[in-house]
Order: C-alpha cells, then sequence, then structure tokens
C-alpha cells in the first residue's frame, strides 16, 4: 500500500510540473503590453539577404520608421509611419495609428510600388484599395479575400504584423516563456496566433566594443526560423537573422538616424 501510495504520489508531482511547465505561454492580451517603452522618434534598420551561410550580402533595403504621440479621434495615439528604400527608390511605405493604451490598431494606410494602395479604418470598418472601397455587401471573391479577414480582425484584440518590431518590445520578458500574438497584417490574411519563445540571454556587440545585454526570441515553423536579439535595457530589436530553406535574411538596427 506504501509502495502504491509513493507511486501515485510521484505521478501527480510529475503531473503538476507538467501543468506549470504549460503556464508558461501566454496570450498576449491588452493588459500584458508596455506602451511605455517605445522610444518616440526616428529609428532606421539595415535588411539584407544571403543566399547561402558563406554567401556575400546583397539585396540591401534601408528601414526608416518614426514614433510618434499624437490624438486620433480624441483618443491618445501612437503613429508609426515606415518607409522603405532599396538601392535606388522608394519601395514601401505605411501610416500606422495604434492605441496609446494596448496598441491595439486603429487605422492603417500602405503603399507599395507594384501593388499601390490600401487603408484600413478599423473604427469605423473602411477598407479601400487603390481608391475602391471593399465592402461587406460585395460578393465577389477577390473582394471578400481582403475582406473577410479584416471583419475578423475587427472583432478580435489584435496587434499589427506590421508593427512587429515595435510590437516586441512591449512583452513581458522572462526566461523560458512563450508569448502567443493574435498577429493580424492589416489587408492580409485572417489573424493568426503566432508563438514567439524566449530561449535564452546573450550579449551583442555594440559600438566601441559595448557588450549589450539582450533576450533571444525565436519563432520556428517548416522552413523557416527567426531569430530576434532584443535589448533588455532600451527593449528596442536590434538584430533578426530568419533562416528559409538555405537563405537567411538580416535586420540589423542602425546606431544613428540620419
Amino acid at each position: 500500500m506504501v509502495k502504491i501510495s509513493v507511486i501515485f504520489i510521484t505521478l501527480l508531482s510529475s503531473n503538476i510540473l507538467s501543468f506549470g511547465q504549460k503556464t508558461d505561454t501566454i496570450r498576449i492580451t491588452p493588459e500584458l503590453v508596455n506602451t511605455k517603452v517605445l522610444i518616440p522618434g526616428t529609428h532606421r534598420w539595415l535588411v539584407y539577404f544571403k543566399m547561402g551561410a558563406d554567401s556575400p550580402r546583397t539585396m540591401f533595403n534601408i528601414w526608416s520608421r518614426t514614433i510618434n504621440k499624437i490624438s486620433h479621434n480624441g483618443k491618445d495615439a501612437i503613429e508609426v509611419t515606415q518607409v522603405w528604400e532599396d538601392k535606388d527608390s522608394i519601395m514601401h511605405t505605411t501610416r500606422s495609428v495604434s492605441d496609446a493604451k494596448d496598441f491595439r490598431t486603429l487605422y492603417h494606410t500602405s503603399w507599395w510600388k507594384q501593388r499601390g494602395s490600401t487603408s484600413l479604418d478599423f473604427s469605423t470598418g473602411e477598407f479601400t484599395m487603390n481608391n475602391r472601397s471593399l465592402t461587406k455587401q460585395d460578393t465577389a471573391q477577390r473582394v471578400k479575400r481582403f475582406r473577410e479577414p479584416f471583419d475578423k480582425a475587427l472583432s478580435q484584440y489584435t496587434l499589427n504584423w506590421h508593427l512587429d518590431l515595435e510590437v516586441f518590445p512591449l512583452l513581458p520578458y522572462k526566461n523560458n516563456i512563450t508569448f502567443l500574438i493574435n498577429y493580424y497584417d492589416p489587408g492580409s490574411q485572417e489573424p493568426k496566433w503566432v508563438p514567439y519563445t524566449v530561449t535564452g540571454s546573450t550579449k551583442l556587440s555594440g559600438l566601441d566594443g559595448q557588450m549589450v545585454d539582450c533576450w533571444l526570441l525565436e519563432h520556428s515553423e517548416p522552413n523557416n526560423k527567426e531569430v530576434f536579439w532584443i535589448s533588455k535595457k532600451t527593449k528596442e530589436v536590434l538584430k533578426l537573422e530568419q533562416q528559409f530553406g538555405t537563405r537567411y535574411r538580416y535586420k540589423i538596427k542602425l546606431p544613428f538616424s540620419n
């Protein structure tokens, strides 16, 4: 009887431990984000690719992202504007407005050199693409492909996937935790819960040999692995290394904005 009791207690303890480990996965809800850490002003990242681990760098872009505190329809908000430059032109611009308290999207407009423009108003439900209004009443399959994901996003708390470099600083970091973020890239596919795991800490070499303490944040799926270096002090994303197949993409935060 004593032996059976010991076995039972051991199994019970094991189950409790397993349950405890599961609590390390948290869904990001409005009360868990801290928008106060965002640093107003212009920030820039160098973005480039490598076609193999030992291949030369290629396909260079500069991403400029400017953060401002504004008022939007009488509500405190945070505006993020983006300008993406390739070797000789501007290829993409966006203006995103998010709630200052929980960073939910209020408004998003974007322009691509090859695709034109889209605007989504999360307060009124208006969606325009290249000056055409996409309404719920329009039954055209092409319209529904864009409109239905937007309608789903309107009924949920989502964060703007196009602002991932601004979203990651907002999270409550600690060791061995997985964040589930309900991401929606405005004008794209429907909202999706995406897991990101804090796998540990490391130091990143900065200017003048300065060593910067960073969290390592990872996301993996078939044929795609992303590792982000997040500064423990400023909460900024300092580096991304992404591997998809045999190719790599990097984002490196530049120390100066001009």
